[in-house]
């Protein structure tokens, strides 16, 4: 069995929070900024809750792909959209997440099933479970909703 491993290499410059990141590869080369919500300036600049909110986002559809795979239920146009909130109080920064993901014509039955799976899988989700608290919702699309009413009416 052949045992898979990448390690990604990325650098922070400048001010940490409003400084600077590069991957190795230049494929991201970003400036940073504080976000308004934290008492910064805001501005045309990503922080690092954005960057983590991407990769949990991609790496939770890759995961979602693969149990949906293995329990044989067809996903199609699936979106996993991660919300990245950090909040602060005396005792410093907190981070936490929520994961709301949809699929045409897959049930909220099903889709919780499959969410929770993904859970499982998800090396991100591993390496955040216990540390920062992660909510899951299904979001029932327009097409699912009327996928269950012409199955009721069947």
């Amino acid at each position: 069995m052949t045992t898979l491993t990448y390690t990604a290499d990325a650098f922070a410059t400048g001010d940490g929070r409003a400084g600077h990141v590069r991957s190795d590869d230049g494929l991201i080369d970003l400036d940073l900024g504080i976000p308004e919500g934290l008492g910064g300036a805001g501005g045309n600049v990503s922080n690092p809750e954005q960057l983590f909110a991407a990769g949990y986002a991609a790496c939770f559809l890759s995961a979602l792909n693969s149990v949906s795979r293995v329990q044989r239920v067809k996903l199609r146009d699936a979106q996993v959209e991660a919300k990245v909130t950090i909040s602060g109080g005396s005792a410093g920064f907190d981070l936490s997440v929520e994961l709301v993901v949809s699929a045409p014509d897959v049930s909220p039955e099903t889709g919780q099933l499959l969410l929770e799976a993904a859970h499982k899988k998800c090396p991100y989700s591993k390496a955040v479970t216990g540390n920062i608290p992660v909510s899951l919702t299904w979001a029932v699309s327009a097409d699912a909703e009327r996928a269950e009413v012409l199955a009721s009416e069947a």
